[in-house]
């Protein structure tokens, strides 16, 4: 488990992370979503133990992550796919790695062949990879001490369509064998189909968290009746936001309980009545961070 407590981080005037509090739970993959400068990179840099926070904490596995006894033994986190040793080859980072956690050798060869990379890639100099295999490399390492947790900052950047369904089922996996997964990525759509939390920040702030069903569920219902119009003037009449829907019928903000009783009391027939379509995650995103997207800046 990953607990999020006010973490904050102030650089000068600039706040760049502020208040912000969630947890990631295991056997879950929690989204970590936020437009460019929102904090992401910022946050989970604090969560490893790479930046110090001015204020709030983070815990994985009940204690921060520099007081866990060989943290790489579990905790996995891949952060910068560029970040690694050009001139070594990709088995010798992963050996290296080896020995400095105290993992068996032999796994070295078990999540190359996790992640893809053959012997003939393994053997090859980190400085000819391409980004998705260094991305695979990178993955290697985070995986390599058998973790209970994986701290990933846009673990898809370079990967090609077959890699980022490779990619999405080894995190559904690592889930479903009780193993917590933070994951933050730009590929809206990738967390759509993976993630079952969602984090959402903007500005440094959490502006929502929740289940993927609960923030993806729009609110209220859609009801289609002999005679929209009187219908539509007596739930106004009542105070309920209505909207024509886009293929008809109406689109009200209140529960079915409220529509159905204000249509006998009109003495409208009702036709339809049922809860409103789901929105997409890339709907939902702009919507909570539409006034905190700030594209200029990196996160």
């Amino acid at each position: 488990m990953i607990t999020v407590e006010h973490l904050t981080k102030r650089y000068g005037p600039v706040l760049a992370v502020d208040d912000v509090s969630f947890t990631a739970e295991p056997g879950l993959v929690t989204g970590f979503l936020g437009p460019n400068g929102a904090g992401k990179s910022t946050a989970m840099r604090m969560m490893t133990g790479l930046t110090p926070p001015t204020s709030g904490a983070a815990r994985i596995l009940g204690k921060p992550f520099a007081a866990l006894a060989n943290p790489g033994r579990r905790v996995g986190v891949l952060l910068d796919a560029s970040a690694q040793h050009a001139g070594r080859t990709g088995r010798e980072t992963l050996v290296l790695a080896a020995l400095l956690t105290g993992v068996e050798r032999r796994r070295v060869d078990e999540v190359l062949d996790t992640v893809g990379l053959t012997p003939a890639e393994a053997g090859r100099r980190v400085r000819t990879y391409s980004l998705g295999m260094r991305q695979r490399l990178g993955l290697a390492t985070a995986l390599l001490g058998d973790p209970d947790v994986l701290i990933l900052d846009e673990p898809a950047n370079g990967l090609d369509p077959a890699g980022i369904r490779w990619m999405r089922d080894l995190l559904r996996d690592f889930a479903r064998d009780g193993g917590t997964v933070l994951l933050s990525s730009h590929l809206l759509s990738e967390i759509e189909q993976v993630a079952d939390r969602l984090v959402v920040i903007g500005r440094g702030r959490v502006v929502a968290e929740g289940t993927k069903d609960e923030l993806l569920r729009a609110a209220g219902v859609v009801v289609r009746s002999l005679d929209d119009q009187a219908l539509a003037a007596e739930l106004r009449r009542a105070g309920v936001d209505v909207e024509a829907g886009v293929h008809g019928g109406l689109s009200v903000a209140a529960d079915a309980e409220t529509v159905a009783r204000t249509a006998a009391g009109a003495g409208v027939l009702v036709t339809e009545l049922r809860p409103a379509d789901s929105r997409g995650l890339e709907e939902l995103f702009l919507e909570l961070t539409a006034a905190d997207a700030r594209e200029e800046v990196s996160a």
